[in-house]
Order: C-alpha cells, then sequence, then structure tokens
C-alpha cells in the first residue's frame, strides 16, 4: 500500500516557501561539522529516515545528520536558522503521532550517537543520561545497583530517552509511577537558534524561575533538541506478583478496576484486554495463557517492599475480582510465568497491526468512566462497520482503540474512517477524556 498523502497539503512532497532545499554548500558544512561519514543523502538512509510507527506516513529528507555532541547540533541549528531549512529530530522511530516524521524535508536529524548513560548517582538517587541511550538498556543498567527506573512505554527495547521525553511517554506502571514527566528534573537542550540551555538538575526542590524543564517534556521536538536529561530513581521493589482476572464481559472488567483503588490498593499496573486482542497476542506469539477466550481479562500487577503486606494485597485483589465478577483469577509468582503474561499483553499492539491495515486511537478517560468509554466506542463501531479490537492501561483510563480496514474495501474503509475517529472522539471528549493519553498529538 501506497504511503497516505490525502490529508497533508500539496507541498508535502517538497518544502513550502518558507523552506528551502538543501544546497551541495549546506551538505559541505554540515560534513564540516559532524564528519562526511555522518550526513547520509543516500536512498537507504533517506527512506529509513522519512518513517516511523505512525501507520504507513512517509516523508523522505534531504540528509540525515548524526552529530555526536550539543556543540554540533548547534552549528546545525544555526545553519538552518540562517538558510531556513526544516530540521527533524528523531530517536528510535517507535513514536506513535509523527513526530519524526521529516513533513517539510529537510534535515533529519538522528540522536544515535547520544548514546552513553553519564552518570547513576546512587546516593542520590538521580542519572545523567545522554538522549540516545535505549529505554530498556538504562533501566537495565539502573537495576545493576538495585535502582528502578519505572516509566516503560511499549516500545522500550528500542525507543530513545530522548524520544520518551520529547512525547511524554507512559506505559503500563504509569498508573502507580507516573509517567515520563514525572522522573524528568533536569535537561540539556539546544534551541532553535542554537543556544545551549540546562534547565534543571540534581535537585528535587528548585523554584527558581520558570519551570522550562516540563515545558520541554512532551514539546515532540519543536521546543529544542533534547541532548541528555536528568532522571530520577528509586530503589527497585524487592517483591511482585501478577494476577490475570478473566471477565465474562468487557464492561464488568472496566467497572471492577476503580473498586481495586477504592479499595486502598495502589496496583503497579493494571491492564486491560478484550478477546480478541488477547487472542491475536497469543496467537502472534504462540503461547498458552489461561483463559485466552474470556471475553475480557485484566492484569493486575502489585510490588512492594514488605513480603507479607504484598500477600495481604494479592488477596484483597483477588477478592475484588472475585465479587466484581471475575469467573477466574490465576497468581503467577513465578518470574518466568510473570515475564509470560507481560510479553503476550507487550505484544498486543504489534499482533493487532500484523491482521490487518489499521488506524489506532489514544483515548483517554477518567478512570471510573471508562467502562462507558468502552461500551460506546463498541456502539460506534457496530453502527459504522469498522471492526474494533481495544486494551490498554485501564488503571489510568487509557484505552487503546484500533480500527481494522479487515474485509472493507479501500473505498469503503477512506468512507467509514473519519466519521468513525470523530465519532469516538466526541465520545471520549464527553465523558470527560481527551483525545491522546500517551501518543502525543503530532
Amino acid at each position: 500500500m501506497s504511503p497516505r498523502t490525502d490529508h497533508f497539503p500539496v507541498w508535502y512532497t517538497s518544502p513550502p516557501p518558507m523552506f528551502k532545499r538543501l544546497a551541495t554548500p549546506h551538505l559541505e558544512t554540515l560534513r564540516d561539522i559532524v564528519g562526511p561519514d555522518y550526513v547520509l543523502t543516500d536512498p537507504e538512509s533517506l527512506k529509513l529516515a522519512s518513517s516511523d510507527e505512525t501507520e504507513d506516513l512517509s516523508f523522505p529528507p534531504e540528509a540525515v545528520v548524526r552529530p555526536r555532541t550539543p556543540e554540533e547540533i548547534s552549528r546545525i541549528l544555526k545553519l538552518a536558522n540562517k538558510e531556513r531549512i526544516a530540521v527533524t529530530p528523531r530517536g528510535g522511530g517507535t513514536g506513535l503521532s509523527g513526530g519524526a516524521l521529516p513533513v517539510f524535508g529537510g534535515i533529519v536529524l538522528f540522536m544515535d550517537r547520544f548514546n552513553e548513560i553519564i552518570e547513576i548517582d546512587r546516593e542520590n538517587l538521580f542519572a545523567i543520561v545522554e538522549a540516545g541511550v535505549i529505554t530498556e538498556k538504562f533501566q537495565d543498567e539502573v537495576e545493576k545497583f538495585g535502582l528502578f527506573y519505572p516509566p516503560d512505554p511499549a516500545s522500550r527495547g528500542s525507543c530513545f530517552i530522548g524520544g520518551n521525553i520529547a512525547e511524554n511517554s507512559g506505559g503500563p506502571r504509569a498508573v502507580k509511577y507516573g509517567v515520563t514527566k514525572d522522573w524528568v528534573y533536569g535537561l540539556e537542550v539546544v534551541l532553535p537558534t542554537g543556544e545551549i540551555i540546562w534547565p534543571g538538575g540534581k535537585l528535587l526542590k528548585n523554584v527558581s524561575g520558570y519551570n522550562l524543564t516540563q515545558l520541554f517534556v512532551g514539546s515532540e521536538g519543536t521546543l529544542g533538541v533534547i541532548t541528555s536529561a536528568t532522571l530520577r530513581l528509586i530503589a527497585k521493589p524487592r517483591f511482585s506478583a501478577v494476577l490475570l482476572a478473566a471477565f465474562d464481559d468487557p464492561f464488568t472488567a472496566c467497572r471492577t478496576v476503580p473498586a481495586l483503588f477504592l479499595a486502598g490498593l495502589k496496583p503497579s499496573a493494571c491492564e486491560f484486554l478484550e478477546k480478541d486482542a488477547m487472542e491475536m497476542a497469543v496467537r502472534h506469539l504462540d503461547k498458552h495463557i489461561p483463559n485466552s477466550d474470556a471475553p475480557a481479562q485484566l492484569l493486575i500487577e502489585l510490588d512492594g517492599n514488605d513480603e507479607d503486606r504484598l500477600a495481604h494485597e494479592i488477596e484483597s485483589c483477588g477478592m475484588i475480582c472475585d465479587r466484581s465478577g471475575a469467573i477466574d483469577v490465576i497468581l503467577a509468582e513465578s518470574g518466568t510465568r510473570v515475564a509470560e503474561i507481560w510479553e503476550v499483553r507487550r505484544a498486543a499492539g504489534e499482533a493487532v497491526k500484523s491482521h490487518s491495515i489499521y488506524k489506532e486511537e489514544d483515548t483517554v478517560v477518567p478512570r471510573a468512566r471508562l467502562p462507558e468509554l468502552f461500551v460506546g466506542v463498541k456502539k460506534i463501531c457496530a453502527g459504522s462497520g469498522v471492526r474494533s479490537v481495544c486494551y490498554g492501561h485501564a488503571g489510568d483510563g487509557n484505552l487503546h482503540v484500533n480500527l481494522l480496514k479487515d474485509t472493507l474495501t479501500d473505498r469503503e474503509w477512506e468512507e467509514k474512517l473519519p466519521p468513525t475517529i470523530r465519532a469516538i472522539f466526541d465520545h471520549c471528549v464527553s465523558l470527560g477524556g481527551t483525545i491522546s493519553g500517551e501518543h502525543g498529538i503530532g
């Protein structure tokens, strides 16, 4: 299928009048700044930098530049600012809102060489990390010190810390530990005009002026290029366990979630999967998960440092699920079984997307209104004839709605999709929600 371009202006294939194309003198200057090996103009490099995980959109840049220092980025941005050349920062390319798409052509600033963990300060519970460090690699490294960096987006095995900050990434553990913004205490940023600034730092208290650090979190590369970050850490919880609760209808599963929190429990994750999402993930991985044919399941993780207290919380959680209508509750205690269940949950997105051409929306509502959101989405999709598969972070009201082309013709898909998405968004907003919980807005 060719890249979708119908919703972009006619100039999407070339820079609009406000931007200039890269000329030979520009490329020569860029090679002087970063070295000739780090200015890429070959077709394969341009193709790789033309897209991210935002469905089938593709916009080739004119050059991919791989700087290594903030000073190099400063010189690149000064050149681009002077010559009116578009620059798009790029991390791991795993974003779902087009943050890395070079829609204006020009330069893609690929941050993969910023890959150093500068410091892990165990006594102060902070780390200083360059923007190109892979999130999971950073998490694994701090765990060697008995520490924990909780944000865990689904793409943690390939996404970059800088991209997490630019998109304010979330993940399953956001329900207890918050999203990326809650862990960022300082940044090094190169502004579009080339100035380098260092807002924040290894300080738990800092009220010296505007909170510029948080202004850059979630700005999706529009305010500057993040080159490194000071991130808060905590001691890694010593114990954890996962409950898998099966329900005979999704509404009951969603309605159970607020009851967990009203009982004083604070799960480190509380995930929802409807039957289609679970079955697709199980088939995709060729795994066996109990009750995978149940209409809905909740994956509930609890963690802590007191083993007896955790055991009591596990028992309470199971009882609440039973009283709320669960048809079965299974406890996974072994590391292998817990890892297997999480593998299935994390594979849900990839599994659904491998099934059909799709469009994913990232709805979020107040937690107690999640049942209404789910029921409304299903009603809208039934009315429009577009198949939907839902899963997501039930603990914070964040439902990923995947709309599948399935057996629809190209014409039916193009006609039905926009009004279906609009109706879902209108429904979400009517419940006090918004149109993106963690994917960004592009």
